[in-house]
């Protein structure tokens, strides 16, 4: 481990102080904004830039910890630890040219950080410096994500000094990780491709197709672009449309389906060794946030844009990142930033509005998604998004209306729209529209047949209301067997049995239930009742006193609060709700 410098050590001595002495003035200045009294402007002292910097990254707040760390850098410029924080966060927040310096630093002091090494080799390959590139990433430490990342990279510097084999030789050293198959298959088509090798090309891109997965939607774009381009664009929409129908609402294979109608010709996934690097960095990247290595995926992201600008996919995997990590201003103004003609500006816009949402911005976000229902009056993208935000907002009616504009421009209605008939439905329900409900909760049922949340809402339902029992009870059991570790779906199990009698049974499900969502206020109500029934009277009042201090709806409350008084009686109302998965 290495030792800390005076500067960071005192820094770190004062950190229990400061926190101590800032909760204080929180505590006794309850005008003054806390973050505003937690927050001094980089620079102004050491400690603080130090504590805020450490603060603002364990709150992936990524560009604040990047501007005091390399504050507190400045002081003490040669210390490794700062210089690996300041690295990966410059370099996360895409501030490229700056974390290139530091990269540098690293590597002239003699570090073995790997990304810094490999950041250097991607500066040489998009400047076409691909022997310093190739010589570089022979050297670089095969250390953690480095040993699949460096290969790669080398692989597209080989190709720039024309040696196409021995990149292909660089990529089968990666073998053993069955992982990665996918990943070095689809990397050495683009290679073979490149190289003017198509039919080797195209035999590495069908084997990177195979089991696709959201990532593989590119290699199949990749392997019907190759169709395109050799004459077979029968083939690329066959192809296309194959996997359409497994993930219809893909903005890569839409696209590429109206380009092969439309007889547009196809252009190359790269067409040249940077290219296919960004490509390679993307994939990656992708792979990573799949894999919640978030902050290295969207170093990766950033790479891939440094080496090619125009990459609307990494832009996207940028701002998915941002949303992952709950920074959705900045993933906003990134999904703003794709350019507006690409396959991902439409999906782009839909994920801005639910952003909005999450920062309490409904009205804009409704406002947004209005003006692009209008903007395409056929599409019914926009209205689906808000009706799914007014759902989450428990807003029914405005939830329902947007439903049912949604399906008017949906026209026939397909397997592929389940989950709108599942949402609509459960809304329906809700608002105490049942006889539409059950339509649609029974036709989302005969699309999906073992989609366990559609069983459980529907079950659920059904044994709520007292009709249907027998098939309620076996569908709900399904849905355990389904999913057995959902809270939701074992509260409907022990519901169906307390409405059968079975109170024990009840008790069983039901305390399993509260153990998996113990914060549901329904699922606590639901086990009070059922304590009651077996005469553990204490603990059903208990559980009913947790059920109302988790705030349930507001037309539960009443019945909760007649059961603490006189128990549980048969004219008490039975709660609705719990069927959510």
């Amino acid at each position: 481990m290495t030792a800390q410098s005076p500067v960071v050590r005192q820094a770190a001595r004062r950190t229990a102080i400061a926190v101590a002495a800032l909760a204080g003035l929180v505590a006794t200045c309850p005008v003054v904004n806390a973050a505003d009294a937690i927050k001094p402007k980089p620079g102004a002292s050491v400690t603080g830039s130090y504590l805020v910097g450490r603060h603002a990254h364990a709150t992936h707040d990524l560009g604040t910890a990047a501007d005091h760390i390399l504050s507190v850098l400045e002081r003490d410029p040669t210390n490794p630890e700062l210089l690996r924080n300041a690295f990966q966060l410059t370099a996360a927040e895409g501030r490229i040219e700056a974390a290139l310096g530091l990269a540098k630093r690293l590597v002239d002091m003699g570090d073995r950080a790997p990304v810094a090494h490999i950041m250097l080799a991607i500066d040489d390959l998009k400047n076409g410096r691909y022997a310093e590139a190739e010589q570089r990433t022979a050297r670089i430490p095969r250390d953690g994500g480095a040993s699949f990342v460096a290969p790669l990279v080398r692989a597209w510097a080989l190709v720039g000094v024309k040696k196409s084999d021995e990149a292909l030789q660089a990529l089968a050293g990666l073998s053993g990780n069955v992982g990665l198959k996918p990943v070095q298959d689809y990397v050495s088509g683009l290679l073979l491709d490149v190289d003017g090798r198509t039919a080797e090309a195209e035999v590495r891109y069908r084997e990177a197709t195979e089991g696709a997965s959201s990532v593989g939607h590119r290699f199949v774009e990749a392997l019907g672009g190759l169709y395109e381009r050799t004459g077979r664009a029968a083939e690329a929409e066959a192809l296309y449309v194959r996997h359409l129908e497994r993930q219809p609402n893909s903005p890569l294979l839409k696209a590429a389906l109206d380009r092969v109608k439309a007889g547009t010709p196809a252009k190359p996934i790269a067409a040249t060794p940077a290219e296919g690097a960004a490509e390679t960095l993307f994939v990656i990247g992708n792979s990573m946030r799949h894999e919640s290595i978030v902050i290295s995926g969207l170093v990766m992201a950033r790479l891939a844009l440094y080496l090619r600008r125009d990459f609307p996919l990494a832009q996207f995997l940028v701002a998915e990142i941002l949303e992952i990590e709950e920074r959705y201003d900045a993933a906003n103004e990134a999904y703003k930033a794709i350019t507006p003609g690409s396959a991902f500006a439409w999906p782009s816009r839909l994920r801005v509005a639910y952003n909005l949402n999450r920062l309490e911005k409904v009205d804009v976000a409704a406002k947004h998604l209005s003006a692009m229902a209008a903007e395409r009056p056929a599409d019914p993208d926009a209205l689906v998004a808000l009706g799914d935000i007014y759902k989450a907002r428990d807003r029914y009616d405005d939830s329902i209306k947007a439903y049912d504009q949604a399906f008017t421009r949906i026209g026939a209605i397909e397997r592929r729209h389940w989950s709108l008939l599942f949402a609509r439905g459960t809304m329906l329900e809700r608002s105490k529209q049942w006889t539409r409900a059950e339509a649609d909760l029974v036709k989302a049922l005969e699309f999906e047949p073992e989609q366990p949340y559609v069983l459980n809402y529907l079950g659920y339902s059904w044994i709520d209301q007292g009709i249907n029992i027998e098939r309620a009870r076996k569908m709900i059991e399904r849905a355990v067997a389904l999913r057995p570790d959902d809270g939701y779906i074992v509260d409907s199990m022990g519901w169906v049995h307390y409405r059968l009698g079975d109170f024990a049974s009840a008790v069983r499900d039901l305390e399993r239930a509260v153990q998996l969502r113990p914060d549901d206020p329904v699922i606590n109500d639901h086990l009070g009742d059922a304590y009651w029934k077996v005469g553990r009277r204490p603990e059903a009042q208990f559980q009913w006193r947790r059920a109302l201090s988790l705030k349930p709806e507001k037309d539960l409350q009443p019945a909760i609060q007649e059961k603490l008084e006189r128990g549980l009686v048969d004219s008490s109302p039975r709660p609705k709700a719990g069927k959510d998965g």
